[in-house]
């Protein structure tokens, strides 16, 4: 099938676009450029102080270009505080994490559209409810747990929490509600299995949802903070938030604690956003269509 989900609701949302007037698009492109500047200038902030030198990043006198250029903040942090292990670390849980998870979801959220599951609706609302459950409830049994199966101080205790996402099951389930049943049916007139369905159609057709929860949960996992604090003692274990979180202490040359300058500060912020901003080049194609039309099916 040459048209995608994704590209009929593109060809759905162009009339609407047509209709728009000068002054509605100027008023759109308006607003749209403010919200980009709100949210870059801090950014381009951090990255003018990080690519500044020692001295200058402590005069706070730098803005929007660097002063005294200089990646001296670069070698310093990726040197004195190990960061490229922690680099290594945050990639490789939320990478394969994220693979586990996404997987899961898939096959949960074609399981969930299965007319003969019984009590499926039962179910979906079950899901839905563990969604209204706030995280920070849950440390103390999260910590309990984790240390009861060993999963303490380890990459696989990373990995395991936060592997099964109640969101991501059923943005899943909606966006398989939205393929065509007879689709399946003639794969099963053809004798081909449920799991030959499950990759050959359903999956195909729901790739912009695919992108969508792929995304979600590697921010999520790459900037996961409280779980990797409570169930993390090693250094040598440590993912970049908690390197974040300790460079946020003040120091000072007379403390007896290596002075950090604010340029390796905000390189350390560099260095975690990157990884972010390419996939979010790679992923934002699919990533609107498929939040969209993964919440429009009920």
């Amino acid at each position: 099938m040459k048209s995608t989900i994704f590209d009929r609701h593109e060809k759905t949302l162009k009339p609407f676009r047509n209709q728009m007037t000068f002054a509605q698009k100027a008023v759109n492109w308006t607003l749209l450029l403010l919200v980009f500047l709100i949210m870059m200038l801090p950014m381009i902030n951090v990255l003018a102080i990080s690519l500044s030198s020692n001295s200058a990043s402590q005069v706070s006198d730098v803005t929007l270009w660097p002063k005294d250029f200089s990646t001296e903040g670069y070698t310093f942090i990726w040197k004195a505080r190990n960061l490229g292990r922690a680099f290594f670390n945050s990639s490789f849980v939320s990478v394969v994490g994220t693979f586990i998870s996404v997987t899961i979801a898939a096959m949960a959220g074609y399981v969930l559209i299965q007319r003969e599951l019984p009590f499926r609706k039962t179910i979906a609302t079950g899901i839905l409810m563990t969604m209204m459950i706030p995280g920070d409830l849950t440390l103390v049994s999260i910590f309990s747990l984790n240390k009861s199966l060993g999963l303490i101080d380890n990459y696989l205790g990373l990995i395991l929490n936060g592997l099964v996402s109640a969101f991501s099951i059923m943005l899943m389930r909606n966006y398989f509600l939205s393929v065509p049943e007879s689709l399946a049916e003639s794969g099963r007139i053809d004798n081909a299995s449920e799991l030959k369905i499950f990759f050959a159609i359903y999956l195909p057709l729901s790739l912009p949802g695919l992108a969508a929860i792929t995304f979600l949960d590697f921010i999520g996992r790459w900037n996961s903070f409280m779980v990797p604090l409570i169930i993390i003692t090693k250094p040598e274990l440590y993912t970049l938030p908690i390197i974040l979180r300790q460079l946020t202490q003040p120091t000072d040359s007379t403390s007896g604690v290596m002075q950090i300058y604010d340029n390796a500060r905000m390189a350390a912020i560099v260095i975690t956003v990157i990884p972010l901003l390419l996939l979010y080049g790679v992923a934002q194609r699919f990533l609107i269509g498929g939040l969209t039309l993964g919440a429009a099916k009920g």
